[in-house]
Formats: structure tokens, sequence, C-alpha cells
């Protein structure tokens, strides 16, 4: 983490009348009808919600691609998007992505490990995370898919499920729009006596469709070959 630019956020006061920022975040362009039994997915969601945090110890055996980068080190044929990991440090870690920072996120994924472990784990050289789902009848798009069995560096941490933005969740991004890469914490208000300070790190990806069934997005560092990499990958088997 020590390798990436910290951001610097405006701080604002704990007061209780601090105002809340306006959101301007646009929506994306184009957004599929929902096709999921709304009831059940949200009687997942609870369900996942109510499991304690586990670190089971199976692994993840797939093999999973490799990009090579150009000299400007972008993937040749990848989009980029924008990243967001963020969370309360005892609570869950949520993964935001982005299409542009001034979006509403295409995806908001609740992983089952907390803030502060997974922040623990990007001190390695290079963090893989593996988001693997099965293939049903339907044509779901890939990153619609509701419920994810989640891997970090080939051990299985549970599961990340898929669920659309609250209001914090939206105030989160506007308040980082104007911030490319860096890690940090959020203003007071937005602290928790129980579950911590809000943290987060943010940064380009370069998103990589390989096929309607795997989908791969790699952290952009700004320092270069220096720092920690990422890679998120979802997986349709």
């Amino acid at each position: 983490m020590t390798a990436m630019a910290s951001a610097i956020v405006p701080e604002s006061t704990s007061s209780p009348s601090s105002p809340r920022p306006v959101i301007t975040l646009s929506k994306p362009k184009k957004k599929r009808p929902a096709v999921k039994n709304v009831k059940a997915i949200r009687a997942i969601r609870s369900l996942f919600r109510s499991f304690p945090i586990l670190t089971p110890t199976c692994r993840f055996h797939a093999t999973l691609p490799r990009c090579s980068r150009a000299a400007d080190g972008h993937i040749k044929g990848a989009t980029r998007a924008t990243g967001t990991l963020f969370g309360k440090r005892k609570s869950r870690i949520t993964l935001a992505i982005q299409e542009n920072p001034r979006g509403v996120p295409i995806l908001l994924l609740e992983l089952a490990i907390p803030t502060g472990k997974f922040m623990q784990e990007m001190g390695s050289d290079h963090l893989r995370v593996a988001l693997e789902c099965e293939k049903a009848a339907d044509k779901t798009k890939l990153l619609e898919e509701p419920l994810w069995t989640a891997f970090i560096n080939g051990r299985k941490i549970g599961y990340g499920v898929k669920r659309e933005p609250s209001e914090t969740d939206l105030e989160i991004m506007q308040l980082l729009y104007t911030v490319s890469t860096g890690a940090g914490v959020l203003p007071d208000n937005m602290t928790d006596a129980v579950e911590g300070e809000t943290t987060y790190m943010r940064a380009y990806f370069d998103r990589v469709v390989g096929s309607k069934d795997s989908e791969t997005l790699y952290m952009m560092n700004p320092d270069g070959n220096s720092g920690p990499e990422l890679s998120i990958f979802f997986v349709r088997v």
C-alpha cells in the first residue's frame, strides 16, 4: 500500500448537521431490465449478512489467465474502468466498478472478508481475487450475476453478493470522484464507533473481456512495477 500515492479527501466535521454531498453521478447509458426474482435475491443477501466471517481452507484450482502489458503499462485491447474497494475496518469490504469516475457503479459486490484484513492482504506483491459462479439457463450478463464464490490467492473466503448502491455508497463515490488513484480514510461523519473508520483504495483498472463467461480487471499501478498488483477475475463455470 505504501507504493500507492495517497489521495487527500476534504475533511468534514463530525457534527450531525454536516451537509451530505450532492449526488451528481450519472447513470449508465444502458441498463438491462431486471429478470431475477427480487425477493429471492434479497433473501440471499440477508442470509449472507447473517453469516459470520470465516476463513475456510478450500482452494481454488482453476488456472487464471495472465495478460502482458505494453510499454506504457496498458493491456492491449483493454478498456479502462475505475475500481474502488471500501468499507469500515471491521465490516465486509465492498468492490465498486465504474465505467468512469463520474458514473454510478455498474457493479457493487460485497465480499465476505473484513476491510482491514483485505487491506493487509494488499501488502503482498500480487493479490488475486477470483470470483466464480455457475452457468444458468438464462442469458444474464456476467457482471449482473447475483452470487459468487470468492477466493483470494487461491484461498476460499466465502461468498460475494451483488447489491444495488445505497445512499451511503453513492455519497462515497461522490466524495471520491476527483480521486483517480489513492488510498486513505473518509471523513469522520462516515466513522462508526463499533465498525471503525471507512477506509478506501481506488485505482484505474484495465478491463479485459475474455468471453461472455469470463472477465478480468487488472489494477494499473501508478508507480509502474514497484507497487503491489491486484487482479480480479470473474469466471462463470
